[in-house]
């Protein structure tokens, strides 16, 4: 089943979408709000899989553009850091050495929830100087998680799949996390793609609690990365479930992030689809290889007038969530 929300209001039109994103119909009569049918979850769903079947024959024309975020805002996002090649390569740029445990415990952040930007929205920043960035990922939207719920119980807890552009602002995040408490300026408003799916729509692709398919960035036109999100991920999300709820119950809704998706390349950090490797999923990963590799990071960040687009496509090569399509202008105050 496919999930989407059309603007409107605060928290959006649910509609059901069809599997080719072509067609769509208004659930309003079952939940008017994704929201409300996360937090009737049970009641719903079997209505919506009615459905679901319908669209499949036709209905609406499903137009991406007019979708906000599937969650326009939502009551948590914490987003993780399951990609642990990504972490200690962003920490090594900042010239920071990344502890041995980050490899054994999870790190997460509780981000804001409160305004997403829409999938085709533009992201708005005051300064180039900022150090815009773009980051690829895979979140799940749970159901209610009891406080304490196990890593190997907590996937049933799971209800949907999106994609996420998890906007960074790299330039101010050294002095923002120097005062040890944490990101706040430097994590604007978040983005995810027009549909959140369940994980039956994802088949094979959905094994031990990951998706295995490539996550596609493009910037300004050209493939910026392709890495499988899938490998390389040394949390599943049943594991990232489990320690935002080990001293606090999650409420249905809850969106937890993967972290920047990032393959490794024999061993070690990966290399631009040019050179034969995989690409990333964010500028600040390439950037890193480049001051490793010569001493000095060329790849500048976003600038006002770029266009970023993130998509995941199944084994036909047919668009699972639709994409997120931004392009960076400056926020006029």
């Amino acid at each position: 089943m496919k999930l989407a929300s059309l603007k409107s209001g605060r928290d959006g039109k649910l509609v059901v979408v069809s599997r080719d994103l072509k067609a769509c119909r208004a659930a309003g009569k079952i939940a008017p709000t994704l929201q409300h049918a996360l937090d009737n979850w049970d009641d719903v769903v079997p209505a919506l899989e009615k459905m679901a079947a319908k669209v499949e024959r036709g209905g609406d024309n499903f137009d991406q553009a007019a979708c906000a975020s599937p969650l326009p805002r939502a009551y948590q996002w914490t987003d993780g850091s399951a990609y642990v090649n990504h972490v200690e390569l962003v920490r090594k740029a900042r010239g920071v050495e990344m502890p041995e445990s980050f490899w054994t415990d999870p790190l997460i952040y509780q981000g804001g929830s409160d305004s997403f930007i829409g999938p085709r929205d533009a992201i708005l920043a005051a300064s180039e100087d900022w150090g815009i960035d773009f980051e690829a990922e895979v979140a799940v939207v749970t159901g209610d998680v009891p406080m304490g719920a196990g890593a190997e119980d907590a996937a049933q807890y799971i209800r949907l799949v999106m994609i996420v552009n998890d906007v960074s602002l790299r330039n101010l995040i050294p002095r923002e996390l120097a005062k040890g408490f944490g990101f706040y300026q430097s994590k604007p408003s978040s983005a995810f793609a027009p549909v959140a799916v369940t994980i039956d729509e994802l088949g094979d692709a959905w094994q031990d609690n990951r998706v295995h398919l490539p996550l596609l960035s493009s910037l300004n036109g050209e493939l910026f990365g392709k890495p499988d999100a899938g490998v390389d991920m040394t949390f599943d999300f049943g594991q990232l479930i489990a320690h935002a709820a080990k001293s606090r119950p999650l409420t249905a809704g809850s969106i937890i992030g993967s972290g920047t998706v990032s393959n490794k390349l024999d061993g070690g950090p990966g290399k631009p689809i040019s050179d034969g490797g995989v690409g990333y999923s964010c500028i600040a990963e390439v950037r890193t290889i480049e001051a490793i590799e010569s001493g000095t990071s060329k790849t500048s960040f976003l600038n006002f007038g770029d266009r970023v687009r993130i998509e995941m496509r199944d084994s036909t090569g047919a668009s699972i969530f639709g994409a997120i399509d931004h392009i960076v202008k400056p926020h006029q105050g």
